[in-house]
């Protein structure tokens, strides 16, 4: 049985790892401009090796954070849609609602 709690707890859920996925993607851009500038000042080699495994390290993690992202929303959804089936309203399903579109958004945009 959903209850409201569990909506808020689900729809927090995906906000934060909306928030995280953005945060690896800055990550991402930060360490990739780091790389190119060791590079361009020729580092050595050991510490741009080092450099590359920390920036690798980081595109994997942007992969794993849509996959947890993609489950959140399903999971929501599944929550939402058991709520309004005994019409239950208030306004922490129109948060869901409103959280549902934007990671959707998110999904469309990037898959773009």
């Amino acid at each position: 049985m959903a209850t409201t709690r569990n909506l808020k707890i689900k729809t927090s859920t995906c906000k934060r790892i909306v928030k995280e996925l953005h945060s690896y993607e800055k990550e991402v851009e930060r360490e990739a401009a780091k790389t190119a500038d060791m590079k361009e000042k020729g580092a050595d080699p050991y510490d741009l090796k080092q450099q590359e495994n920390v920036l690798a390290e980081s595109r994997m993690m942007i992969p794993d954070c849509r996959k947890r992202l993609e489950a959140a929303l399903a999971d929501l959804k599944a929550t939402l849609a058991e709520l309004e089936e005994v019409n239950q309203e208030g306004a922490e399903i129109d948060d869901a609602q409103s959280t549902i579109a934007d990671v959707e958004q998110l999904f469309v945009t990037t898959d773009a």
